[in-house]
Formats: structure tokens, sequence, C-alpha cells
């Protein structure tokens, strides 16, 4: 009998990342966001085990508490993670001489 691998939602796994990198715990999160506190630690950690996931007001709510963009919650690509997450430290400045960076890549092709 084949085993089926149990594939962790990028929801639950990216909400996980950000939260431990913010060095929040579960509570913490939910209070933050606005949670009431009899739900907020049951109701991420329900987010993080991917049995549920929350309304896209209710992730950028998330997003920023963590300080991340909503984006980040939702990618499975690693390398537009990674960006994701240094994109938020950014000045527009910088984030513009990025965008320049990128649109020079796709014209040489």
């Amino acid at each position: 009998m084949a085993q089926t691998a149990t594939v962790e939602p990028i929801f639950a796994r990216r909400l996980a990342q950000a939260r431990v990198r913010a060095g929040l715990s579960q509570k913490q999160l939910g209070l933050l966001a606005g949670m009431e506190p009899h739900v907020a630690s049951p109701r991420i950690n329900q987010y993080e085990k991917g049995k549920h996931e929350p309304h896209l007001a209710t992730a950028k709510r998330l997003a920023e508490v963590l300080g991340v963009p909503p984006a980040f919650l939702y990618t499975d690509d690693e390398l537009l993670a990674k960006l994701l997450l240094r994109w938020a430290d950014l000045t527009v400045s910088q984030k513009k001489e990025v965008l320049k960076i990128a649109e020079g890549t796709s014209k040489g092709r």
C-alpha cells in the first residue's frame, strides 16, 4: 500500500515562518492582528496547520503585523519568498532600483 505524503499548504508554512522570524507566539500574533484573546492562539494554530485559511483582509493584517508583504504568505517560489522578505526592508528608492534592474534583464532576451 503506497503512502501519501502530506503536503503542507503554502500559506500555513509561510505564516509559521514569518511568525517565528518575527519572534512572536501564536497568541501574540493573533492579538496584534486584532483577534479576541480567547481565539487568538487557536485560530493562528489552525492557520499554521492548514486546517483553515483566513480571508484576504485577515491575511493582510497578519502580514502587516509580521512586517512581510502579503504576497510572501502565498508564494511557493523560494527565491521570490526571499526577495519579498528583503523587499519589505527596502526604501522606495531601492525598490525602484530593483525594478529598474529587473526590467533591464528582460530586454536582453
